[in-house]
């Protein structure tokens, strides 16, 4: 539904770019070899305490990007999230929203795909966090083992994170919204909230090069419960790609000029 095409190119990068983007890669995954190597006593205790160590590495990480390479965040209608157990639904360019959306939310449960559980240490940890694992190649199995397990964190007062295109899209890329967000919907009756962000143009998907500049991620109004698949299908998406359209746009503008 994107009729408002976007037409960018990035910027060739300076060596002072490439520079602080080597470094900061490095950190980045030096930084999550830490926190999983020296907080592996979290997978001992009560599984909060690792949400909220989850929590402070997602900012740290966040930290690390602002000083190394000059990104900083800015967060709006975070009002808009109620308190307890809901749904988000959101876009999803980069890996920069898989971990800067956690510090965002009391106790959050994201939908990821159940091949990361396999990794050591890694997976690890996102089976004691009680992350949502869903198996993609499993068809209508998949998407009912997804729905038990988003009701039984549903029940916790969790807030459940879930990417409707299931994979990261380029800021420029045609919108391809899946059904699991609306099964989800439906299943949990639960307020959603939809999110738009322009992470994409300062972490890039495939791309080495960090961008310097203010990432957006914006939380849009409340989607009630209640409404029918196709009506929250269309409302979701198209809230979806309505702020995301302008946060890029404004991204652009100030810091690609």
């Amino acid at each position: 539904m994107r009729s408002d095409r976007i037409s960018f190119q990035f910027p060739k990068p300076g060596m002072t770019v490439l520079l602080r983007s080597l470094i900061f890669n490095v950190v980045f995954y030096l930084n999550l070899i830490v926190f999983l190597v020296f907080g592996f006593w979290f997978l001992l205790m009560p599984r909060k305490w690792a949400i909220r160590a989850l929590q402070a590495w997602a900012r740290s990480s966040m930290w690390w990007q602002k000083v190394i390479i000059g990104t900083k965040v800015e967060v709006r209608g975070i009002e808009n999230i109620p308190k307890g157990a809901c749904l988000l639904v959101g876009k999803h360019q980069s890996l920069w929203e898989t971990f800067a959306v956690l510090p965002l939310v009391d106790d959050p449960a994201m939908v990821l795909k159940k091949e990361l559980t396999y990794i050591p240490l890694f997976g690890w940890f996102a089976l004691k966090f009680k992350m949502v694992a869903v198996n993609r190649g499993a068809g209508a199995s998949a998407l009912r083992a997804l729905r038990a397990d988003a009701s039984e964190r549903i029940t916790q007062g969790r807030q459940i994170l879930i990417f409707p295109e299931g994979t990261r899209k380029s800021p420029f890329a045609e919108p391809d919204y899946k059904p699991g967000a609306a099964g989800l919907y439906l299943s949990l009756d639960v307020d959603a909230v939809p999110f738009g962000l322009n992470s994409g143009l300062y972490w890039p998907r495939r791309k080495f090069v960090r961008y310097p500049g203010t990432i957006i991620i914006e939380f849009g109004e409340v989607i009630p419960k209640g409404l029918t698949r196709k009506e929250f299908f269309t409302r979701s998406q198209e809230a979806i790609e309505t702020l995301t359209n302008k946060l890029v746009r404004e991204g652009i503008s100030a810091d690609f000029k």
